[in-house]
């Protein structure tokens, strides 16, 4: 069981916008972030207006992008850098 949770504290979720005309910056960080520190990322587009605007409303949010660890929200890029800092 150890070995599972060890597995599911690499697995990111990482929610961000990816529209046609534009691809969130802080979006890209966060996919970098976590790639850079060995998670695996279940990268999931938002690839509309709409799915962004009802997503940030459904959680809460302001602006994208947002990412979970494991179960855990860690929220958006800057919340992310100053987490990962504090693990190392």
């Amino acid at each position: 069981m150890q070995n599972a949770h060890a597995h599911a504290s690499n697995r990111a979720t990482l929610y961000r916008m990816v529209l046609p005309d534009h691809v969130c910056p802080f979006g890209l960080k966060a996919l970098d972030l976590l790639t850079r520190n060995g998670f695996d990322v279940d990268d999931r587009l938002l690839t509309s207006r709409e799915a962004t605007d009802a997503f940030k409303r459904e959680h809460g949010l302001t602006t994208t992008p947002l990412v979970f660890i494991g179960d855990r929200r860690v929220g958006g890029a800057d919340e992310l850098e100053r987490w990962l800092a504090q693990r190392h």
